[in-house]
């Protein structure tokens, strides 16, 4: 099975989706460096990009993509990313880049969130890839030990600064259920800067890369 040739796959079917004029707001991840890739075919027909981490603003650049400043813009049309993990309510787990916060952001602000992902990604229940918390670092000690609380086995990822300037910790063990409650109930614990929890703002629309072909999903 070759996981790479259906995020490809995915990747250039987000194209349908671009529309002349716009300013395309750009996720993280293996499967949206083949989006880049995708995307500079029409970088002529967009006005550019904001990026969700400084690797993809690298990448995004490298295409002669420009990159604008998330701080001058209210909303976005159209913001594109991956998941780790998603489910069948278009809920996921985020963040194994690092990128989570910003992820967020720029979810929360466009008027639709498509999910680029391929076969594998797709989960009847969240947790059995780990969640990712990221924290400020005075509060890892604390977070760890209410995380524990709640039924989960935090681990310090080592090495890792977020672009935030943050750290990350990530739940093993942790099988969610309920992904709306967990999401608000980590994010309200002191310290927290946000969980790699997206089922507030779940995605408008999933492209599946498989083997039958692009498998799309729509919230309804």
């Amino acid at each position: 099975m070759n996981l790479n040739k259906f995020k490809k796959q995915a990747a250039w079917a987000a194209l349908d989706y671009i529309y002349p004029g716009t300013i395309i707001g750009v996720g993280t991840g293996t499967t949206i460096c083949y989006f880049i890739e995708a995307l500079s075919t029409k970088k002529d027909l967009i006005y550019g990009a904001v990026s969700s981490s400084n690797s993809s603003t690298l990448l995004l650049q490298k295409q002669g993509i420009e990159v604008f400043n998330l701080k001058n813009f209210s909303s976005l049309t159209i913001y594109i990313d991956s998941a780790d993990e998603i489910n069948n309510h278009m809920q996921m787990i985020k963040g194994g880049g690092a990128a989570l916060t910003r992820e967020k952001i720029i979810a929360a602000m466009a008027k639709q969130f498509i999910c680029i992902v391929d076969k594998s990604k797709i989960v009847n229940v969240l947790g059995n890839f780990p969640l990712p918390i990221e924290i400020i670092p005075m509060a890892l000690s604390y977070v760890s030990k209410e995380i524990i609380k709640m039924g989960g086995n935090p681990k310090y990822r080592k090495n890792v600064i977020t672009d935030n300037g943050n750290i990350i910790i990530d739940v093993y063990d942790m099988f969610i259920t309920d992904p709306l409650s967990m999401e608000k109930k980590i994010n309200s614990l002191p310290g927290v800067v946000t969980v790699g929890l997206f089922a507030s703002r779940s995605a408008d629309i999933v492209l599946i890369g498989t083997q039958q072909g692009i498998k799309t999903i729509k919230k309804q």
